[in-house]
């Protein structure tokens, strides 16, 4: 039969960020206070030990207790016994309630309730449609009046104090993944995370090896506390009953005998089928409550009524409709590694290296479907020391040539000392690799259109950040106009008006110029020292700067020209300012690109 643990983390935004601003501000721990002992004080009345007196009369050894008495009292005749109300008279030592042991659980109350009061109440707010809403709140917000859907302003509002915090959904996403993750390691083969709040763990096959359901789930809940989590734990026949069981049921630990499932569910509201909201009101307006007031009726009307959604959920929560489990997969870096009978030092033999690893890396990467983004390779050396070096892929590859290529590219980089003994590769960024298009070979052309192979080769010589590709920008200023690409994806989108080849990072000053104003290009300028002669011009082409970036350039004006000098080379001057108004610029003349 299978079982199915549902872990329900209720405060999960609100106490992840509690775990972060503990660890973030957690206070210096303080020495403790150290005082003088005398082993040795001499005589004195009250012994080392603590207690009362040694002479007093209820320390010595020879009174009898109370079980004594009662025993004494028991075994005499019914004429001989005491009344009750001389036994009522008899004088006892009583604990004295300072110097008695504390019990272990009130220190934690104490602490909880300190810490509670100087913790100030917390509230994560989301965007929900057009407004801002109260997402997730901590317990003492919610003792304040703050729920769940409340407008942002209206808590503000009603608590003065409120720290409100913006929620984090993908970091929440993450904290449940890393909790999968974990559980998949340790616990079940089968899990998977619940979003927003939950996680499901498969248990059938693998109760024994935790000592049984309940302590598993104990286990599991105290876990969840040292991590600073609050938990609630639920085991069912089915993961929609285990679901609802966590979220609604009566105990923080909840284990359903099997084929019990529908008297579990029975109590149970009606959201606890995870229905939508429309539905959820569908209900109420129809008068189901509990999960019991949908099971005698015919499943036709309930569908016409709730839909076929609340249907189904129903169904997967009694067992009549299968619901898996899409678990967490542990993914492991692809790793192979040959060990040699001699020390190496060659080029080539690391090279033979190289290829006998990156055959067996391919083989283990087709039976994945995965192709490599990154390879590292490290080699030992018989004194101990390790050299490692590693290449990047601009798409998923596994092609043993092209990967051997880039390698070579790195054999100069290792430094073999005595001798290198033992090799492995390992592929620490894998894609998913899908089947390679071959319509182009099969039709004869041998012309490789695709730049990756190229991109790659270049970007083992000089550096990836050396290869890339110009993006266009939505915006009219030059230079925030374009932006580096990936250089395999080519760009699309660029505006029809025409710009020079060579952009240059920052305008430079012309100097000596001679131009009739106002829109005429300019006749002559000087350039990093060498005069030209202008002997044709276009222009002007007018660009405004970008208000809405800072104040500086709402009255900023630039008058573009395109120009050719005697020589025959063209250029992309610009002038500052419209010539009419002194805000628009001081009508100095700047060099901003060349054209081919």
């Amino acid at each position: 039969m299978r079982r199915v643990v549902s872990l329900f983390l209720p405060h999960l935004a609100i106490e992840r960020l509690r775990r972060l601003d503990r660890h973030a501000t957690r206070p210096p721990e303080r020495p403790a206070l150290q005082l003088p002992v005398d082993d040795d004080p001499g005589a004195c009345s009250v012994p080392r030990g603590g207690g009362w007196r040694p002479g007093a009369r209820w320390a010595r050894a020879d009174i009898p207790t109370r079980q004594d008495v009662e025993g004494e009292n028991a075994a005499l005749p019914a004429h001989a016994k005491p009344p009750m109300r001389e036994l009522g008279r008899r004088s006892e030592a009583a604990n004295h309630p300072f110097h008695g042991p504390a019990q272990a659980d009130s220190h934690d109350r104490v602490a909880a309730t300190v810490a509670a009061f100087h913790r100030a109440p917390l509230a994560l707010v989301g965007k929900v449609g057009r407004r801002e809403e109260v997402v997730a709140a901590c317990d003492g917000a919610a003792a304040l009046g703050i729920t769940i859907g409340m407008a942002a302003t209206h808590a503000r509002a009603l608590v003065s104090d409120l720290d409100i915090r913006p929620s984090e959904t993908e970091a929440d996403a993450a904290m449940l993944d890393q909790l999968a993750l974990r559980a998949v390691r340790r616990w079940s083969p089968i899990a998977a995370a619940t979003p927003p709040d939950g996680l499901w763990l498969d248990l059938t096959g693998c109760a024994h090896l935790h000592g049984g359901e309940e302590r598993f789930c104990r286990r599991l809940r105290a876990f969840c506390q040292r991590a600073g989590f609050t938990a609630r734990v639920a085991v069912a026949d089915t993961p929609g009953a285990a679901h609802a069981i966590a979220r609604f049921g009566p105990a923080d630990i909840a284990i359903v005998p099997t084929g019990r499932t529908v008297e579990a569910l029975s109590g149970l509201p009606v959201a606890a089928l995870r229905l939508a909201g429309t539905v959820l009101v569908a209900a109420r307006k129809f008068g189901f409550e509990r999960v019991a007031d949908l099971l005698p009726v015919a499943r036709g009307p309930l569908a016409r009524r709730l839909g076929l959604a609340a249907i189904t959920r129903l169904d997967q929560a009694l067992g009549a409709v299968a619901e898996p489990i899409t678990p967490r997969t542990d993914e492991v870096m692809p790793v192979v590694e040959r060990r040699l009978l001699e020390p190496i030092v060659t080029a080539d033999a690391i090279a033979q290296v190289m290829e006998d690893l990156l055959g067996d890396m391919a083989e283990l990467l087709r039976a994945k479907g995965l192709g490599v983004r990154s390879l590292r390779l490290g080699g030992l050396r018989v004194d101990g020391t390790e050299q490692v070096v590693a290449v990047g892929t601009s798409r998923p590859t596994r092609e043993v040539s092209h990967l051997l290529r880039l390698m070579k590219l790195r054999i100069e980089r290792i430094d073999p000392g005595l001798g290198l003994e033992q090799f492995y590769l390992a592929a620490p960024h894998t894609e998913p690799l899908d089947a390679v298009d071959l319509g182009a070979v099969l039709a004869g052309e041998v012309l490789v259109r695709d730049p990756a192979r190229l991109v790659d080769v270049v970007a083992g010589r000089i550096g990836a950040d050396a290869v890339f590709r110009i993006a266009p920008v939505e915006s009219h200023v030059p230079e925030r106009a374009v932006m580096r690409a990936d250089p395999v994806v080519a760009p699309a989108g660029w505006p029809k008006w025409r710009r020079p080849t060579r952009l240059l990072a920052r305008p430079e000053p012309l100097w000596g110029v001679i131009a009739l104003m106002p829109d005429q290009p300019p006749r002559r300028f000087e350039w990093r020292g060498r005069p030209h002669k202008v002997v044709a011009g276009d222009g002007p082409e007018r660009i405004h700067g970008e208000w809405w970036r800072r104040d500086a350039e709402v009255w900023a004006v630039r008058d573009y020209y395109r120009v050719e000098d005697e020589t025959g080379g063209r250029y992309w001057v610009f002038r500052r300012g419209d010539g009419f108004v002194e805000d628009t610029g001081d009508l100095s003349w700047w060099m901003h690109g060349v054209f081919a």
